[in-house]
């Protein structure tokens, strides 16, 4: 291996390594705030793509659908708990927000399908289909068991993954996509070849990640969802409802795994069921950061992105084995280190 091999793959892992990161923060994200280990975070990144990819051969993204059916029942459910509480004074607000802005989202892609929109705009529209599907997905199946144990809320994790997985693959089919790229400008440092495609991925990760930095630090939301995953009940008891921090973090948790297949898509090849694979390397980085320290989580994930391209190059066939043993090491020193206690209820 030569200079110019290992600058190579060190812009390879990086560029990976920036789409981990996301991926981590997410589920860093979610953990801290609903105590749900999110193993669906992968098929909202392949919906991302292959949301993107449909609209540009012009065709209505089966998403679109899903979003209709999704705001159907999170609308039914809300209507059934207004009712049992008595408020139903709450209920044309709530129909709004749960079926009228999701509807509006969907008509709005289905009617910009076939128009062979800007990519900006196909972008945009792919952003805000895939991340209305995050708050859906909790009111229905998190929600309801939000003060169930972590073993539980996994199960009905893994349970989603599986109906999303069977849905991709309904919508999209067996075949692969691959979105085309923002640039092909590419050139040259020395002896070091640079694609801007890259530069791009790397610099929209970092900018999102700054904004996440501002938006928990200034915003009083942020503030609020702060509070909440270092104390639940404080949080409560200060008036910041549960519900509400849970739909917003799914909220945010969707936006970036969207953005991830957006990122990903003129990179690799995405099928429908390439985002569990993307996922569990985004969770390698994710655990590292102990699920609790997002700095520590990106990090992990620039890791795991270097690690992967150098063993790809040292042994290809081994590469998903070298990344996903890193683990070990980390879980073994983490379990003879950290103080042991009961779940705080």
């Amino acid at each position: 291996m030569d200079l110019s091999i290992a600058a190579l793959l060190t812009q390879d892992g990086i560029t990976n390594g920036a789409i981990y990161a996301l991926l981590a923060l997410a589920l860093v994200l979610v953990f801290a705030v609903t105590r749900v280990i999110w193993v669906p975070s992968g098929e909202f990144v392949a919906f991302g793509t292959l949301t993107l990819a449909a609209l540009q051969l012009g065709k209505t993204p089966g998403t679109v659908g899903l979003l209709v059916a999704m705001a159907v029942v999170a609308g039914a459910m809300e209507v059934i708990a207004c009712v049992r509480t008595g408020e139903t004074r709450r209920i044309p607000r709530s129909l709004l927000v749960w079926v009228g802005l999701p509807l509006a989202i969907a008509a709005a892609v289905y009617a910009l399908a076939p128009l062979s929109a800007p990519l900006p705009v196909q972008v945009l529209a792919t952003l805000a289909a895939v991340t209305a599907l995050g708050p859906l997905m909790y009111r229905i199946a998190y929600q309801p068991l939000a003060e169930a144990s972590v073993l539980v809320l996994l199960i009905v994790s893994v349970a989603v993954h599986f109906a999303l997985l069977g849905l991709g693959l309904w919508f999209f089919g067996a075949e692969g996509s691959r979105t085309p790229p923002f640039s092909s400008f590419s050139f040259s440092v020395g002896a070091v070849h640079v694609n801007l495609q890259s530069l791009l991925v790397v610099a929209t990760s970092v900018l999102l990640i700054l904004a996440l930095y501002l938006f928990f630090g200034r915003a009083l939301y942020g503030k609020a969802l702060r509070a909440t995953a270092l104390n639940r009940v404080g949080a409560r008891l200060m008036g910041v409802s549960p519900n509400f921090a849970g739909s917003l973090t799914f909220t945010l948790a969707s936006l970036l795994c969207a953005f991830c297949g957006v990122l990903i898509g003129p990179i690799t090849t995405i099928y429908y069921d390439s985002g569990f694979l993307i996922s569990l390397k985004g969770f390698v980085g994710a655990i590292i950061g102990g699920l609790a320290s997002y700095p520590l989580a990106a990090a992990g994930a620039i890791l795991v992105g270097l690690i992967e391209s150098f063993s790809s190059f040292w042994a290809s066939a081994f590469k998903e084995v070298i990344v996903f043993t890193l683990i070990i090491p980390v879980l073994l020193w983490r379990s003879l280190t950290t103080t042991h206690h009961e779940e705080d209820e």
